[in-house]
């Protein structure tokens, strides 16, 4: 039987970058048999542009407002990442919806972490609906991605209780650790071939 190519993975990010650095740890310490090959970054402002710096990954800055419209920016994201022959697209806090330009040219290969128990509260601020709602768990989902927010099919989940006297800081604490842990995980589940 032939060993399986490893995953090459191109992320998406617009913040912090600790998802992307859960996943580069993870690789780094053999624990994911992946290739981070670029990170492509919204905000010029974004620790994550440092973050892949410090770690040796390539970070392009790809800003909406240099082109006229989501299409040509969308197409220049795919661009960068076809460039770095990336297989695996993984949005780890990228604040933007991909449309059917970025969609098609990835077509099953791209995926995001949420932090909640999707279908339940998808979109901006999860963790403060989960607490509006007055849920008793909450939790992270990796998904795939379509053109609906936060509607692509589940790959895998993490619930995380939501303890008395919690606020959105501190469940958004708790759910983030579990990110880090099961969009790795999630990862390593995918059959590329």
């Amino acid at each position: 039987m032939p060993e399986r190519a490893k995953k090459n993975i191109g992320f998406l990010v617009s913040g912090r970058g600790s998802n992307m650095a859960a996943v580069l740890a993870e690789i780094a310490d053999g624990r994911l048999d992946a290739e981070a090959r670029v990170a492509i970054c919204d905000n010029p402002a974004a620790l994550a542009l440092k973050l892949a710096a410090d770690r040796g990954l390539p970070a392009v800055l790809v800003e909406k407002k240099n082109f006229p419209g989501r299409r040509e920016f969308e197409e220049a994201m795919v661009r960068v990442l076809k460039e770095y022959r990336v297989g695996l697209v993984v949005l780890a806090g990228f604040m933007r919806l991909v449309g059917p330009a970025f969609l098609s040219a990835f077509s099953g290969r791209v995926i995001n972490i949420h932090p909640s128990l999707l279908p339940a509260f998808p979109g901006l601020e999860a963790q403060k609906q989960a607490l509006d709602h007055g849920v008793k768990i909450a939790g992270c989902t990796v998904h795939h991605v379509n053109e609906a927010m936060d509607g692509g099919r589940i790959i895998a989940q993490a619930a995380v209780a939501v303890e008395p006297g919690d606020t959105v800081e501190s469940l958004s604490a708790r759910i983030l650790a579990q990110e880090h842990q099961l969009l790795a995980r999630a990862i390593a589940t995918l059959d590329l071939d």
